[in-house]
Formats: structure tokens, C-alpha cells, sequence
């Protein structure tokens, strides 16, 4: 995600482990409710524990006039303790809940939690399917002041982060716990549907037009996106063969121009950024601009989300490089917890200053130096930490902006052979999977055989301007 602000939750706990709780032994001996939360120190009740969610099979329908949207998702996901019950994190009015095919009884708890009492005790190992059936109007639930879920004048958008998906699907959500996923969704006939990964089929019946998306990597809840309006689509492919999908609604009027100039410049960054990290991780790439009056741009996978706010000034391939950078650190390597956002907004920030010597505006070390004599010593951008921002700072300039001077800082010290090895080998190694700064520090001294301990504690947790910038090398 490109800076923006957002409202959060006080940090209340420490982090557990994924799914929490764990049973006492195989089968259902010992069984009990999966907690409510993940564990998350910033996001306590973000999440479930329990159980670890394999697919979304999501079956929508959508009434643009009303923001009605009716459906039923399948959850397939197993056991890892033994389960007289579990939550889902969702808001809309649920009227059906079945796991493995048997009615279960159900009930909300607080703002975003259903509780799920299956017919009978899931044990640990079990692999279980449970649909839920809902409805509901998504813009109408605002939580910390905020929408996740914003109507357009011809449809709707979901995406926001670090929380989403609870505004149009039940889910697991938090992004230790990643899927694929099916999303099919029925919208009036000239409408389109626009969500991650490949369009693998549409067909029209009476009116209506279903389409179908398939993200077939496993993708974290608050990357999941669904955008339904008017949209001009454009095809391409990368130099290796990627398709590349872009839309962009046909109502943007004066941006209309600098978005395409920009985002239509994917497939060329994606080839750019891949000698860096390495090679594309997912089965297709791409972009949409939806008519939303929003700021910020978000990492979606496969799919980024941008708000014609962006290229309001002009063509800007620098926030494209940006999201698209997330796609390996953000998407294909997620975050453990939310503390640990540095290991995504930092490494997409770095990308543009990539993308800038390409482009023969700058190097990454002249951009890093100016960024940091930009900030005197008593500047409060400097009282941010990096490395944990605490969840009111989480998307506060200093974790882009210093989170990218510092890496460039890290460059400087461990030399190029080892952090270009770094840059391609941390993706490599977590692939579809979480990682945390600690795992990161980790790979970077074994690679550079550096104690960088002092570093990253200068760098990323300590709440003032470094005392010097490592020279070039």
C-alpha cells in the first residue's frame, strides 16, 4: 500500500502462536472452541484460532442500485485442535450455516465475529467444509470511522488494509492464515466483475452475468479484492509469458489518460522488477482503476487496486513499481504479524528508488541520502520506528521513507553480492508463506556473515535519526 492513513485498534496482547489453543491430544479428547483471535499484538481479535482455512469458494450476487450483496462461501480448512466450536470474522446478516453438510448453530459476538457450533466435535487433523449464507448492504458497516467496501456510481469496490474481507466474505482474517481461492459473482448484464488471479469462466442467464475469478496461490484475506462496474480491459503479457489483466473504469474522466500511461506500463515493470526478486510468483498480473474517491493504492494480488487520485498530477509509474513490488514482499512472502509491515512497505518503497535509476532520475543511494538529510535530528519523523511502529503509525510516512533508507543503509554495509543475493533469496525461501524482521535479520547475516544486531537496532527500532549514513560502496 502506497501512504495513506487509517484508525486501528490498541495493541492489547502478545503474539500467540497461529492457530492458538492447541489440543491435548489427537482426535477430540481435550476439544474446545478455537479462539477468537489470532494472537496478533496489534490486532488482537483479528483472525481465529483452530483451524487453518485451505479455499474460498465464494458464490455472490450483486445489486448495484441497492449495494445488496447475497451469497454463500465454502470454507475448506482443517482442524489443529480438536473443535467444539470456531469463529469467522464477518459482519453481513448470516441466515445459514452448515459444516460438512449438517446444520451448525450460529451467533455473532462483537462488531466482526460469528461463532460457529457445529452438530458435531471437529478433531484435530479434520478436514471440514463449512458454507455460510448471507446477505447484506457492506457500505453501511464502518468500523474505527472507516469502510472497506466503497460504492462506486456503477458498482462497488472492496479493498483496504489491514482488514477487508470481513465486509463481503467470511474469513479468516488475518494473513498467517492464506488460501485460494473461487470467486463467482452474478452482476446485471452489462456490468463486469473484476477480482484476483484468471477470469476462468463467464456466462450470461436471464439478465444477469456471472463471472469467475480463480487465484490458484495461496493469498493472504486482505489481498482478496472485488470491484463490479463499468470497466475498459486491456490484455498484455510479460516478457515471460505472464497475462497481464488492467481495467479502468470508464467514468475517470480527466485521470483517464495518466492511469493508462502508467499501468499499462505492468508487464514491463514486473520484467524489471523480477531481476531484482526474482521471478514472478503468481499466474497472472495486473491492475484495475475503479471511479472511488479515495487515495491510496493497495497491493491486491495479482490484481492492485488503484484510486484515480493517483495520477491525478500525471503519469506516475513510481507507485506502480510500488505495488508491484508488493507482489513478492507483501503477497508472496506475507507478513507474520502486523508489527512486521517493514518487510513490506519498506522493500516497495526500495522499488522505486530501483525503478528511478532505471527511469535515470536518481540511484537508490543518492534518493536514500536525500531522504535523509531532508530530516534534521529533531524531526518527529525519526521518533517512528520502522521495525514496530505501533498500530497507530503503521502506515505513517517514516515506515516507507525511512523504512527505504534503511535498506539502503543495509546495502552499504553488507555490499551488493550479498543484498542483491538477499533481495531474490528472501522470496525464494518463504515462498506462498510468512515471514518476520527476526527471520530477515537472520538471512541477511547468514548471507553477508555479518552480526547485523546492532544495525537493525539502530535502523528500525531505535526512536531517532541514525548518527551517520554509510558511505556508498
Amino acid at each position: 500500500m502506497r501512504k495513506r492513513l487509517i484508525a486501528s485498534a490498541a495493541a492489547t496482547t502478545a503474539l500467540g502462536l497461529l492457530l492458538a489453543i492447541p489440543a491435548a491430544s489427537a482426535g477430540a479428547a481435550g476439544a474446545g472452541p478455537g479462539a477468537p483471535g489470532i494472537g496478533d499484538p496489534y490486532y488482537p481479535t483479528y483472525g481465529n484460532g483452530g483451524y487453518d482455512v485451505s479455499h474460498y469458494d465464494l458464490g455472490l450476487d450483486y445489486q448495484p442500485a441497492t449495494d445488496t450483496l447475497t451469497g454463500t462461501a465454502v470454507l475448506t480448512a482443517t482442524a489443529t485442535q480438536g473443535l467444539t466450536g470456531f469463529d469467522l470474522d464477518f459482519a453481513l446478516t448470516v441466515s445459514k450455516v452448515t459444516v460438512d453438510g449438517r446444520p451448525a448453530h450460529f451467533a455473532t459476538s462483537g462488531e466482526q465475529e460469528l461463532v460457529v457450533t457445529p452438530a458435531r466435535v471437529l478433531p484435530r487433523g479434520h478436514r471440514f467444509t463449512v458454507a455460510v449464507t448471507y446477505s447484506g448492504v457492506p457500505s453501511t458497516v464502518k468500523r474505527y470511522g472507516f469502510t472497506s467496501w466503497q460504492r462506486t456510481p456503477d458498482g462497488a469496490v472492496a479493498a483496504n488494509e489491514p482488514e477487508s474481507a470481513w465486509w463481503w466474505f467470511p474469513s479468516n482474517d488475518h494473513p498467517l492464515d492464506k488460501a485460494t481461492y473461487d470467486v463467482r459473482v452474478r452482476v446485471p448484464s452489462g456490468e463486469q466483475a473484476i477480482s484476483n488471479g484468471l477470469l476462468v469462466g463467464r456466462h450470461t442467464t436471464g439478465g444477469r452475468t456471472t463471472y469467475h475469478w480463480r487465484e490458484s496461490e495461496p493469498q493472504a484475506t486482505y489481498l482478496a479484492t472485488l470491484a463490479v462496474g463499468h470497466f475498459d480491459i486491456t490484455h498484455g503479457r510479460t516478457r515471460t509469458g505472464i497475462p497481464v489483466i488492467n481495467a479502468y473504469s470508464t467514468a475517470l474522466g480527466a485521470n483517464a489518460a495518466n492511469a493508462r500511461a502508467s499501468v499499462e506500463r505492468t508487464a514491463e515493470i514486473v520484467d524489471f522488477l523480477s531481476g531484482y526478486f526474482g521471478p514472478y510468483p503468481f499466474e497472472s498480473a495486473g491492475g484495475y482503476v475503479p471511479d472511488v474517491p479515495t487515495h491510496f493504492s493497495l497491493e491486491e494480488q495479482t490484481r492492485v487496486f488503484y484510486s484515480p487520485a493517483t495520477f491525478a498530477k500525471g503519469v506516475n509509474t513510481s507507485v506502480v513499481a510500488h505495488e508491484l513490488a508488493h507482489q513478492w514482499y507483501g503477497d508472496d512472502v506475507s507478513l507474520a504479524r502486523w508489527s512486521d509491515i517493514w518487510l513490506n512497505e519498506g522493500f516497495a518503497s526500495y522499488a522505486q528508488y530501483l525503478w528511478a535509476e532505471h527511469e535515470g532520475t536518481g540511484t537508490p543511494q543518492e534518493l536514500a541520502r536525500q531522504t535523509y538529510d531532508a530530516h534534521p535530528a529533531d524531526d518527529p519523523f525519526w521518533t517512528v520506528k520502522p521495525g514496530d511502529p505501533g498500530p497507530d503509525k503503521q502506515f505513517d510516512d517514516a515506515v516507507y521513507d525511512r523504512g527505504a533508507v534503511a535498506i539502503q543503509a543495509l546495502r552499504d554495509t553488507i555490499g551488493d553480492h550479498a543484498f542483491l543475493t538477499l533481495l531474490k533469496a528472501w522470496p525464494a525461501l518463504h515462498r506462498y508463506g510468512n515471514g518476520t524482521i527476526a527471520d530477515f535479520q537472520r538471512l541477511a547475516e547468514r548471507l553477508s556473515g555479518k552480526d547485523l544486531t546492532s544495525f537493525f537496532q539502530v535502523w528500525l527500532y531505535t526512536p531517532a535519526k541514525p548518527a551517520s549514513f554509510p558511505a556508498g560502496t
